[in-house]
């Protein structure tokens, strides 16, 4: 490895499935920039998110502590200010930092270490989307309307937002490669696709015609013989009643692989602008999603689950020169990118952090190549649509997940890959339902947890409120002479803003 400090890009896409990615065991979906990444880099094929939800995913990867540790309990919660991030570390590392794309910070600060941001976020940075454990009942942002308005759009805000999210990334890289800054770069680029709706535009819907797309593995399943927490997911999304035609189901999945193409293109942007600034050979490429997605396995969309189609993100690194191609089966999730980054940055030289972390670096994993597993992975489940905290452990074959208000969930994952088996009730198993439960409770105090999830719920609702009276207080990040009102900002209901799309002529 080079002594000299890697360029660091940091691609991330939002709502990826590891498993449609050709390098994950795809067969379908058509990236080939994705594709080269992977073949010359390193494919880290078990990682995992720590919370299935876009904003403590992110909060927590950024930070790379669990979300529990840093209040980031739903897509409303605020990310402290002294709370250090991945930016901050870099840039105390001597590097310049910058964001360009969607990151979902919630509250005043709007850059948590980053100098500079290209773009505005597409959603709020207030707590228009706090949760509220004391509703009667939550709707979440999916119902039937975004399958009876899927497949395919001649532009959309989100591919709006995608746009100028790359343009002004490619832009940075140019400026970089010519301004008198000679500290190496920290540059994220975080995208909006292939989040839902399921749209694209007519040119990646043709990419799938006559494309053998498989239908979900499982098929829906009904109440009686369904896991509690899937039942309350299903209901928050208007999907209980099985109301998913098969041709709504494989629409909704063809788009789904038409916006991943559209990602993948995207990423080809980046990389060109790399190459052709002579910036490619020292800057490091990690590209991740904050979560995966559901895609009607089990009945399910997006994400809020520990299935490993919502849970189990694609993880690949390339580093010419550095790293040595090859795959990586150990376990690891997002929290182990902020002491990634800053050994990459640092090396040996790095101090470490400021305080104990929850991941490690990923570089140290490398010479593991094909060997068995031993790393647990943790995740959270803290947002609305739960009775109490669910916490789940992955560890070697098996996969544990419980909480107060629901039945325990064990599933091996060795035999079971679709997890339809639950062996947290077979006698056979309750010395190892035992062991986890004595981990997660050492791990996991919920009644406490519970009571501050509800503490900072009611803090955040009365904040709303206010705000909601009088001149409205705005968190938002505008850069200069940028109008931001195509972007969510709470003004209407968010299926009607998403599906407000240009059809195609």
């Amino acid at each position: 490895m080079t002594g000299k400090q890697p360029n660091i890009l940091f691609i991330q896409t939002d709502q990826l499935a590891a498993n449609v990615l050709n390098s994950y065991g795809g067969t379908v979906c058509r990236t080939p920039h994705l594709d080269r990444l992977a073949v010359e880099g390193i494919v880290f094929e078990n990682a995992y998110c720590n919370f299935p939800l876009c904003a403590p995913s992110r909060f927590s990867m950024a930070a790379g502590l669990l979300a529990s540790r840093i209040g980031a309990y739903d897509n409303a919660a605020e990310l402290p200010s002294s709370v250090p991030t991945y930016a901050h570390y870099m840039r105390d590392l001597g590097y310049q930092t910058c964001l360009s794309g969607k990151m979902h910070f919630v509250g005043p600060d709007q850059l948590h270490g980053f100098e500079k941001r290209l773009t505005s976020d597409i959603y709020p940075a207030d707590f228009e989307w706090t949760a509220d454990w004391s509703a009667k009942g939550f709707g979440g942002a999916t119902g039937l309307a975004v399958f009876e308005n899927s497949g395919v759009c001649a532009r959309s805000v989100q591919i709006d937002y995608d746009e100028e999210t790359t343009h002004k990334a490619v832009q940075e890289l140019y400026d970089i490669a010519r301004s008198d800054d000679q500290r190496p770069f920290f540059l994220q680029v975080s995208y909006t696709h292939p989040h839902d709706p399921y749209l694209c535009t007519e040119d990646y819907w043709d990419l799938y015609e006559g494309a053998d797309i498989p239908p979900p593995r499982v098929g829906f399943i009904d109440e009686a013989d369904n896991d509690a927490h899937s039942v309350r997911v299903l209901n928050q999304h208007g999907l209980a009643g099985n109301g998913l035609s098969d041709e709504a189901i494989m629409r909704a999945r063809r788009a789904y692989m038409g916006s991943v193409s559209y990602i993948d293109d995207l990423v080809g942007r980046l990389v060109t602008a790399l190459e052709h600034t002579g910036q490619a050979g020292n800057t490091v490429i990690v590209f991740c999603s904050d979560h995966g997605e559901m895609l009607g396995e089990r009945g399910l969309w997006l994400k809020k689950t520990f299935f490993e189609q919502a849970l189990r993100v694609p993880l690949i690194m390339h580093a010419p020169g550095r790293l040595e191609p090859g795959r990586v089966r150990e376990f690891c999730s997002l929290v182990d990118l902020l002491p990634t980054f800053a050994g990459l940055g640092a090396g040996s030289d790095w101090p470490g952090p400021v305080e104990p972390l929850d991941g490690i670096d990923l570089t140290g994993l490398i010479a593991s190549g094909d060997a068995e597993p031993r790393r647990p992975v943790y995740a959270e489940l803290l947002c609305e649509g739960i009775l109490a905290p669910v916490f789940m452990i992955r560890r070697g074959r098996h996969k544990f997940i419980t909480s107060t208000g629901d039945p325990d969930l064990l599933f091996d994952l060795d035999a079971d890959p679709e997890e339809v088996n639950n062996l947290a009730s077979d006698a056979a198993h309750a010395g190892l339902v035992a062991e986890f439960a004595k981990e997660a409770a050492a791990l996991w105090d919920s009644e406490a947890l519970s009571l501050d999830i509800v503490k900072s719920q009611q803090r955040r609702l009365l904040i709303k409120r206010a705000h909601s009276k009088g001149i409205r207080t705005s968190w938002e990040f505008i850069p200069p002479g940028e109008d931001t009102s195509k972007w969510y900002r709470g003004q209407r209901n968010y299926n009607e803003w998403a599906l407000d799309v240009l059809k195609p002529a």
